[in-house]
Order: structure tokens, then sequence, then C-alpha cells
């Protein structure tokens, strides 16, 4: 069981790492529409938009670019899968396009966006 100390650290990383990819998808022409977004399925760390595509995003930082290899699975996309269902509606309510994509966050390196991520469970 990690330390509270741990578990802090642990939280402001993911915070650190949603705000470098808020950035990143800003850069790369999307429109942040909700970050942490709570449901009964689970929780989506950014919704975003661009055009008619709406893409809900799970953002994994790691403290090494090796470590994101094993950051994502399938259980967790199909967390964020079902939140995006349920949440489809509010974000994408004129049936815009919509997706499960991932960005993986390590120092000194790319972010790495994963698009359409759960196409490939």
């Amino acid at each position: 069981m990690r330390s509270t100390a741990s578990r802090v650290a642990a939280d402001a990383a993911g915070r650190r790492g949603e705000r470098i990819a808020g950035w990143w998808l800003r850069l790369k022409g999307w429109r942040i529409l909700a970050r942490r977004v709570k449901t009964k399925a689970g929780e989506v760390d950014l919704i975003a938009r661009r055009g008619n595509l709406v893409a809900f995003v799970e953002v994994k930082t790691r403290a090494t670019a090796a470590a994101l290899d094993l950051a994502i699975d399938e259980r967790r996309l199909r967390r964020v899968a079902a939140a995006a269902e349920i949440l489809a509606a509010t974000y994408a309510p004129d049936g815009e396009d919509i997706r499960v994509d991932v960005l993986l966050i390590a120092p000194r390196c790319v972010p790495r966006h994963i698009e359409n991520a759960w196409i490939g469970y």
C-alpha cells in the first residue's frame, strides 16, 4: 500500500501530465472541453474537440519512457470507453464522431498520442 506522501506525489505528477497533455492537444488544434470528468463507470482525464471529432483522452504519466509501455491496458481502456459512452450525449450531442485516445507523458520525451486506442483491444 502506498504511503500518503507517495499518493500525493503521484497525484501531482498525474495532474502535471494532464496539463502537459492539454497543452499538447491545443498545439495540435484541439479545444479542451473538460478535465477530470467523473462518471459511475470511471473518470475521463480530458475531453477534447477538433472539428467534428470528440476525443475522450486517458493520460498516463510515468517517470521513464520505458515505463510508458506498461502504462495502459485493456481494463483501463474499457473504463474510459464506458465513461465515454455515458458522456457522449453531453459532449457530442449532434452525432459527432467520438473516439478514445491515450496520451503518454514522460520527462524529457515528446508526448506519445495514441489515437483510437480502444480499437486495438
